[in-house]
């Protein structure tokens, strides 16, 4: 997976390239540098 660190707060649903259950993302960068990642599976 590959985050934009342009973007400074960003959550989003994206499927698990291995299983392809859905899962969402959160994140939050600073000056292109990561700062907070959090993922958690969702049960849809």
């Amino acid at each position: 997976m590959v985050l934009d660190l342009s973007i400074p707060e960003q959550t989003y649903i994206e499927d698990c390239e291995v299983c392809c259950r859905p899962i969402e993302l959160c994140y939050r960068s600073e000056d292109g540098l990561l700062g907070f990642f959090q993922s958690n599976r969702t049960d849809e």
